[in-house]
């Protein structure tokens, strides 16, 4: 039984399918060759409805919404311009403000490709001019447009959550420490870099100076109200005043009330549009949630799952050995596929083998997250490579060749916070 599921799936997927269509398939058409098998048409369509009925899953299109509206009025140059003041003058400050810019964004966007291409278009440009070399900064915004999906509110946690039945807010504060500790990885080896290097000092100076024209007060004033978001959602979430999914609808109701009326960068006629490019933002992904739920229970009731899980059971006799595999697995995956993808379709496949080797559910999942940071920068295919490459005018695969050193830095935080849990679930504990 199953090998005729992995047939159809490796089949839809040889023919150039969307994966989403791939499982889908993959859980129906057995049962339409062989009436026989174990699950129906209908167990496969009462699981997708089953899946996506869900209260958490709600943050989703919420989130999604909300950060679309913040990410339409200058909210990263107002960012950017704070840590600028923060760190501008030393070495490797403007770089690395960029990565900090990215790392505050992303608790905005959610979204790796979202980020590379909102805080790219305005600090590309000022740090070329400033005398950094084009490809190494764009190979850095690739790579830390990745902590987007790592620092709360990500949409990947929601998704992975989604499927498996952990709890969202748990991923979420869980997600804050890894974070810092993966841009702090890939702001060293800038320091390192441009240490090297060297510097445009009197650019830098200069451009310093005229910053700071503008009035320190001045840039907080203006930055206040998108450096609170965060606070609000991970204040909502962990001070336990409300779950994820309500957290989501003031988040909502906040980037409203911003960019209406204090940053006024959007006009109430936008507002259709915002609920309209959510909607085709989320239904793509809500069809690939729903028949990776079914695709969990078709596995379950065939018994591939613990099939699966005694064979590596059997196989690997180390915890270290088979979170290296995993990672090592979900790095080469994510430099042909859609790592969100991918986490949603092996997170139900590899959790239970991972609680049998006494991870915490949380843990592992964030591992899988993580893995899926570095693929966004990860040649031949990183969507960041894509976004970053254009705005300097030169091929993703250069780019993503000078972000080796990125992504080895990254891959060095991944395999810390893979085998030190303490740092993922010191606040949730």
């Amino acid at each position: 039984m199953t090998r005729k599921i992995v047939l159809v799936f490796l089949a839809a997927l040889v023919l150039g399918l969307p994966i989403a269509v791939a499982i889908a398939l993959a859980c129906v058409i057995p049962n339409v060759l062989d009436s026989s098998f174990v699950t129906s048409v209908a167990f496969t369509i009462r699981g997708m409805i089953s899946g996506v009925n869900s209260f958490g899953l709600l943050a989703l299109p919420m989130f999604m919404l909300s950060g679309d509206i913040m990410c339409k009025g200058g909210i990263s140059q107002k960012i950017f311009d704070v840590f600028s003041l923060i760190v501008g003058k030393r070495t490797a400050g403007l770089p690395c403000a960029a990565i900090l810019t990215c790392l505050f964004f992303g608790t905005i966007s959610g979204s790796g490709p979202a980020t590379c291409a909102a805080v790219g278009a305005m600090v590309l440009p000022l740090l070329t001019a400033l005398g950094y070399d084009e490809v190494f900064c764009a190979a850095m915004l690739a790579t830390a447009s990745g902590l987007a999906v790592i620092i709360p509110p990500s949409i990947p946690y929601i998704t992975i959550c989604a499927v498996t039945g952990s709890s969202i807010g748990d991923m979420m504060i869980a997600g804050v420490i890894p974070g810092i500790v993966i841009a702090a990885s890939l702001m060293i080896y800038t320091w390192i870099y441009c240490k090297r290097h060297g510097e445009d000092k009197e650019k830098i100076t200069a451009n310093y100076e005229k910053l700071r024209e503008q009035g320190v007060w001045n840039i907080l004033r203006e930055a206040i109200w998108a450096l609170l978001f965060p606070v609000i959602i991970l204040g909502g979430i962990y001070g336990g005043i409300a779950t994820p999914t309500e957290v989501a609808a003031v988040s909502v109701l906040y980037a409203l009330v911003v960019s209406l009326v204090i940053y006024r960068t959007i006009r109430i006629r936008d507002i259709p549009r915002f609920f309209v490019n959510a909607v085709k933002t989320y239904a793509p992904i809500c069809f690939l949630l729903a028949v990776a739920c079914a695709f969990s229970r078709v596995l379950t009731m065939t018994g591939a799952s613990a099939a699966l899980k005694t064979l590596v059971l059997s196989v690997v006799h180390s915890k270290t050995v088979f979170i290296l595999l995993v990672i090592g697995i979900l790095l080469v995956l994510g430099m042909f596929t859609d790592g969100g993808a991918d986490n949603v379709v092996l997170a139900p496949i590899f959790l239970p083998i991972a609680l049998a080797y006494g991870m915490n559910d949380i843990h592992f999942q964030l591992i899988m997250i993580m893995c899926l940071a570095v693929g966004f920068a990860t040649p031949p295919f990183g969507m960041n490579l894509f976004v970053a490459a254009p705005m300097v005018k030169r091929s993703s695969f250069e780019v993503g060749m000078k972000a080796q050193p990125f992504i080895l830095a990254n891959v060095i935080a991944l395999l810390i916070i893979a085998f030190v849990p303490w740092l993922s679930l010191v606040l949730i504990t």
